[in-house]
């Protein structure tokens, strides 16, 4: 039985924040304050019932998780608010030890007002940059398309991905409902952004079984996995996966929302890190989900007993498969493992 680990030393592990959604992860009082200022009607008179209301809790389905995402989206069409969603998200993980935070987001949702696609990437980049200036955290974004958009779209948000290569875009990436949307079908997006030396991530096995991670890795190539839950479906993929590394973003407590696990205790996670997989930890949707990166590292200690030690390990494997150059990892890496030192020796 693994040792119960306070908040405060969780808070202070260094850690990344691989899969996180901006438009799973705005503040309560900001989704209040854009929408009165919008005059866009909101479930909720103030703070405090909205985040109850944003907080999804017995959805039957991944698509019925998702259902919330419209009243975010509703009133994310400025720059303006774009860019503070991403500086105040930037903020919040800080404050949660994070040091690298990768933001994503469907900019093809952002236009329904007028705004360009490239104007909503420079509205996220243009937040990440400022809070890196103002709290030291480095963030990056993925551009991230929809399985239910056509192939055409996808190829489209590849494209802008490529455009803003170096200029605060790390990679592409595929989300929405599993079931029915296959990522083969948006293949040349995914061969587009890769034969244009960019990272690509896609979500697979959380809605859908171990074929939907299947055609992740072999037919769009995928460095890293959104999810991954159900790649123990099939033996020899997930073997594959293991001796090739490829990393897989685990998401605790979204998993047991959308039912792509039945409890914190049933995750896979505990199995994939003990088989030797590049496991790390992650929110998904901060508001959706009502929870913190030390919330996740916590249940993974609770309720799949990861000591302090393993929990090191999940960080550093972070830093390891994050979407920048390697020399920048390895800084990044020394400084997380000096941190984590000096930690050890404060609570041992």
């Amino acid at each position: 039985m693994s040792k119960t680990l306070t908040s405060d030393l969780l808070r202070q592990l260094p850690k990344t924040e691989l899969h996180c959604h901006l438009d799973g992860s705005v503040r309560p009082e900001t989704l209040l304050d854009l929408a009165r200022a919008q005059k866009i009607k909101v479930p909720g008179e103030n703070a405090d019932e909205l985040r109850d209301y944003m907080h999804v809790q017995g959805a039957a389905s991944l698509e019925e998780y998702l259902a919330r995402f419209e009243v975010t989206i509703s009133v994310m069409q400025t720059a303006e608010a774009i860019e503070r969603i991403a500086y105040e998200l930037a903020e919040d993980a800080l404050k949660d030890g994070v040091t690298y935070l990768e933001v994503r987001n469907a900019p093809v949702l952002n236009i329904r007002r007028g705004l360009t696609l490239p104007q909503v990437v420079e509205a996220t980049v243009r937040g990440l940059d400022k809070a890196e200036k103002d709290f030291g955290i480095m963030g990056r974004f993925i551009v991230t398309s929809l399985r239910n958009l056509s192939p055409a779209i996808s190829l489209d948000l590849a494209k802008l991905a490529v455009d803003f290569k170096n200029h605060g875009v790390c990679a592409f990436d595929l989300a929405g409902g599993e079931a029915g949307y296959p990522a083969a079908d948006h293949a040349e997006a995914f061969a587009y952004a890769r034969n244009n030396n960019l990272a690509v991530t896609v979500h697979a096995g959380e809605g859908y079984g171990a074929g939907s991670v299947e055609q992740a890795v072999h037919k769009c190539c995928a460095n890293r996995i959104g999810h991954g839950t159900r790649l123990l479906e099939d033996a020899e993929l997930t073997q594959y996966v293991t001796d090739r590394q490829i990393a897989i973003e685990i998401c605790l407590t979204s998993n047991v929302q959308t039912k792509a696990a039945e409890s914190y205790q049933a995750h896979p996670f505990r199995e994939y890190f003990d088989r030797g997989m590049s496991v790390s930890l992650n929110t998904d949707n901060r508001l959706m989900s009502n929870t913190t990166l030390t919330d996740e590292y916590a249940h993974a200690n609770k309720e799949l007993g990861f000591t302090f030690d393993e929990l090191t390990k999940v960080a550093i494997n972070g830093f390891r498969s994050a979407f920048i150059p390697w020399k920048e990892r390895n800084r990044l890496i020394a400084d997380a493992e000096k941190k984590i030192a000096s930690l050890k020796t404060k609570f041992a």
